[in-house]
């Protein structure tokens, strides 16, 4: 288990009871179980007093959790005959995006979404899930592939954002998040999508301009991270707690603002402490949403995305 920075004490607790518990195994004659159960309900306690009261920078640091589950994840969990699609068939092939065709509930669709990695290694070939705009223009071929068969999309966001280097700037990053955004309005099938960790800035909105928007409930969604907006803002990146506060990056927040449509509940203590238990909550609401659109036509389906992005920002407007 990795602990986050807030979770030290619950580590220490949790890990005096292990330590028990492997004493007691190393030495059958001795009876630990008491003290150990007593610690166990001690962490307990702890971890939900921990989780009840969640700030925005803490749910950043959760929605970053090594541990939680990542879209391969899901897509391995809910998905079957998933048959993977690579390139963009103009430069390169994006790791940090995977997609392809599958079946959801045994009907066919369109899947794609962010993916970080899991290890050192894995996390440079994803390149820790910040797409090229090759990622994106996949991404534009595959939702181009979905509307010609008339497949549901279901997208899975994942990216602390779009990768900002050199070469990425000058294959034409912007435009392609930008192709990828518009794609995702024109297309004339359900577009459901869930943000499973970070959806961060342009890199998340290319796979999230959907008709139905879910977040997990410890998961972060915003035009920047709180780091990049402590730099600008206040020339100091330590000031990412205030800027956390001030970005209303939490499901809870969006959900109020009508900027997502449902928050997916997660395991007490994120979905990293229950992976089985938060994979099959997702597969629940996603196969929800797509319920919902399953009497819309094409043209309603357009016009339902549309007007869902137009009408964002009216309720401030109204106050």
């Amino acid at each position: 288990m990795n602990y986050l920075e807030f979770e030290k004490p619950l580590a220490e607790i949790e890990g005096k009871a292990e330590e028990l518990r492997a004493l007691a195994r190393a030495n059958e004659e001795m009876d630990v179980e008491q003290e150990a159960a007593a610690l166990d309900r001690k962490a307990a306690s702890l971890l939900q007093e921990l989780y009840k009261t969640l700030t925005p920078w803490r749910k950043c640091q959760v929605a970053r959790h090594p541990d939680r589950p990542h879209c391969k994840d899901y897509i391995e969990a809910l998905f079957t005959e998933y048959t993977p699609l690579a390139g963009d068939r103009n430069f390169a092939e994006d790791s940090a995006v995977m997609g392809g065709i599958a079946r959801f509930d045994d009907k066919p669709v369109v899947v794609l979404g962010h993916e970080k990695g899991f290890d050192t290694k894995t996390r440079l070939e994803r390149n820790f899930g910040m797409a090229r705009p090759e990622g994106y223009r996949k991404a534009v071929r595959l939702m181009d592939l979905a509307d010609r068969f008339k497949l549901p999309v279901i997208t899975l966001v994942d990216t602390p954002g779009a990768y900002p280097g050199k070469g990425a700037e000058e294959r034409g990053q912007s435009e392609a998040i930008a192709r990828s955004t518009e794609k995702c309005l024109q297309i004339g099938v359900p577009l459901i999508s869930v943000i499973i960790g970070e959806g961060g800035s342009g890199g998340a909105v290319a796979f999230a301009t959907a008709n139905r928007v879910a977040m997990l409930e410890h998961s972060v969604y915003s035009v920047i991270s709180p780091e990049g907006c402590a730099s600008i803002l206040w020339k100091d990146a330590e000031k990412m707690r205030e800027a956390a506060e001030a970005l209303r990056l939490t499901a809870q927040d969006l959900h109020r603002l009508g900027v997502i449509d449902r928050i997916i509940p997660e395991p007490l203590g994120g979905a990293q402490r229950g992976r089985e238990e938060a994979i099959e909550s997702v597969g629940k609401h996603i196969k929800a949403m797509l319920d919902d659109l399953g009497a819309f036509d094409r043209d309603k389906l357009i016009a339902d995305r549309r007007k869902k992005f137009l009408k964002m920002g009216s309720r401030g407007l109204a106050a």
